[in-house]
């Protein structure tokens, strides 16, 4: 793919997560128009929105692979690790912002994909609980669900915080807030 063609997809990608994250109903001419790019440039990669919206949750996907491979979630200590970890998916969730569960249920191998990175998260937080980091008696579904809306709060609601003072406010408050005392 040339440069320019690799730059137009990843603003189309990009542009597509924010309108339709705001608007499900956006058009692929809407997105084209606001990304910058003719409408046929659009069409021609992309048959549907629901195409699109397979290509922005693949985005999201290898975006938070690289996340979890980058915290090294299982070889540094959990602080690091987990600061590692929210200071990367905020970038993430903040880039695609759009709500993909639908389409995920329509395609098994993302389905797949991401019960993997989700089982690699929840894998870390147990770790997190083994080593005595968080209290053992907290259900970890609790667990996740709090850290997974700690990390949408720092990203959605405080979009001014740079990802390294918002995964350091985030850490501190989930492990002060669920640690041990």
């Amino acid at each position: 793919m040339r440069a320019d063609a690799a730059r137009n997809l990843t603003t189309v990608l990009r542009t597509g997560a924010r309108l339709l994250a705001e608007d499900p109903s956006t058009s692929l001419a809407a997105i084209a128009n606001a990304a910058g790019v003719d409408r046929t440039t659009v069409h021609r990669r992309f048959v549907s929105r629901e195409a699109l919206l397979t290509a922005v949750f693949q985005a999201k996907l290898d975006s938070t692979e690289r996340v979890l491979h980058e915290a090294r979630l299982t070889e540094a200590p959990v602080p690091v690790a987990l600061h590692r970890y929210v200071e990367g998916i905020i970038p993430v969730s903040r880039e695609w912002p759009v709500d993909t569960t639908r389409l995920m249920q329509q395609d098994p191998d993302a389905q797949q994909r991401r019960q993997g990175q989700s089982e690699r998260l929840t894998g870390f937080l147990q770790r997190a609980v083994d080593e005595g980091f968080l209290h053992s008696d907290v259900p970890l579904e609790w667990v996740r669900a709090v850290l997974d809306q700690l990390v949408s709060s720092a990203a959605h609601q405080f979009p001014d915080l740079a990802p390294p003072q918002a995964a350091d406010i985030v850490v501190d408050t989930f492990l002060n807030g669920l640690g041990r005392a």
